[in-house]
């Protein structure tokens, strides 16, 4: 089958395969990897921990105690039913309501939304890419690429969808005026790492029209090469690429402040140190191509790393404008820039704190309001949407946030694979 043929497939035949482990070497795009994309659970009866090389999640995982039991959070299988969706457990503020936007969407990440108003939404560990639109009133779900590898990251800019692969960003022309049968994508971009570990993109198109793409570092802890760990930005034809920030272990969500136009972005830290550090980092980019953010050398701004810390000091390096709490899994976030929410919210940022794996009682996942100071610093966390965690398990896990072009905010959940819908009570 052509290639082409397999990347615009609308619909797969039966149940996809999960993606291999973080470690494992990357398929050719447009073939799904057979395995888990989870690490293996511990083994029982406290036997030892197999060797993990530095790519794994599990590298630096003490081998005894309770750590020893923790490992990544696999979802369902298929994704949540409407009905059985955890609505009721959701809350939101006084004057606020959340519903069901739409569901169906296995493993629904990062959300783009057209200019018709089509919800666009990403998939990390499966090989598509969904259209959600409006249809007689209800919402409608549509796959209009498959056969890809992570295509977790998505924007809409100017009629084309841009799909950020783990190694590949493609560029699908017109997008809106042909869900039915997009045309056949253009490459902009293969010149990116295949490494599994923290491969998976976020993308987003900046005030500067240029493409601004992370390079996560291949692994939980170590000295990574010139090129990983860092964020590039390029023309939208993918030329002309530079390295706007580097010592960043891991960003999946960024956006730019509405008021300063200054890249705004969370990265998640290093696991293993310990139950409460490092925090993840809300990072602000002032001097483009001349900051460093501590990575792997100091975290959360003022913890040296054990390891690759000796000989240096936090004070070499950009401080964080906010901490976000340890291991919550800060992904996604957008400024509120819509008119629907209080003024109270305007150019606040929403954050989608996925949730802590490497907890024993765990933290995050929700959806939190960060706002920030006249010297560009956080002065406070809030919490905005709740009720993901109960009793230390998870009943979803919130991935993005997206301003909807009604002021509305969106919320995919990958665990549930649905998108919720939070408007101001009427």
């Amino acid at each position: 089958m052509p290639r082409s043929a397999r990347l615009t497939g609308l619909l797969l035949a039966g149940l996809l395969l999960p993606l291999g482990p973080a470690g494992a070497q990357q398929a050719p795009s447009g073939t799904p990897t057979p395995g888990s994309a989870e690490a293996p659970a511990p083994k029982p009866g406290g036997a030892p921990a197999p060797a993990q090389d530095r790519g794994s999640a599990l590298f630096g995982r003490p081998e005894g105690g309770e750590a020893a039991k923790l490992a990544p959070i696999a979802g369902p299988p298929l994704p949540t039913p409407a009905a059985r969706l955890p609505l009721d457990k959701l809350k939101v503020p006084d004057g606020f309501k959340i519903e069901v936007y739409a569901s169906g969407l296995a493993n629904a990440r990062s959300l783009a939304q057209g200019d018709k108003g089509t919800l666009f939404v990403g998939t990390r560990s499966l090989d598509r890419v969904y259209a959600v639109r409006t249809v007689d009133g209800k919402q409608q779900v549509k796959v209009i690429a498959s056969g890809l590898h992570r295509p977790n990251g998505v924007v809409f800019h100017k009629g084309a969808l841009y799909v950020a692969e783990l190694s590949k960003i493609w560029r699908f022309d017109d997008i809106e005026n042909n869900l039915d049968t997009p045309g056949k994508p253009v490459l902009v971009s293969d010149d990116f790492p295949k490494d599994e570990a923290h491969g998976w993109k976020f993308i987003a198109i900046g005030p500067d029209e240029k493409l601004y793409v992370p390079v996560g570092a291949p692994g939980n802890i170590l000295n990574p090469p010139d090129t990983h760990a860092q964020i590039r930005r390029m023309d939208l034809d993918g030329k002309n690429v530079e390295v706007v920030a580097r010592g960043v272990r891991n960003t999946v969500g960024f956006d730019w402040n509405p008021q300063t136009k200054q890249l705004t972005f969370t990265d998640n830290g290093r696991d293993w140190v310990s139950e409460d550090i490092p925090n993840d980092e809300l990072n602000v980019l002032s001097e483009p191509g001349k900051q460093h953010f501590g990575y792997p050398f100091c975290h959360q701004g003022n913890f040296t790393d054990p390891e690759y810390g000796w000989g240096r000091s936090c004070a070499e390096f950009t401080a964080p404008a906010g901490l976000l709490g340890p291991h919550t899994a800060a992904l996604g976030m957008r400024f509120y820039t819509g008119e629907q929410f209080p003024q109270a919210y305007r150019n606040a940022i929403f954050i989608a704190r996925h949730g802590s794996w490497n907890k024993t009682q765990k933290l995050g996942g929700d959806v939190v309001v960060a706002r920030l100071g006249a010297d560009g610093k956080m002065t406070g966390l809030e919490p905005f949407l709740t009720g993901f965690l109960q009793d230390n398990r998870y009943v979803g896990r919130p991935v993005d946030v997206l301003v909807a072009r009604d002021g509305a905010l969106l919320v995919s959940d990958d665990y549930n694979g649905a998108v919720y819908r939070i408007s101001a009570a009427q």
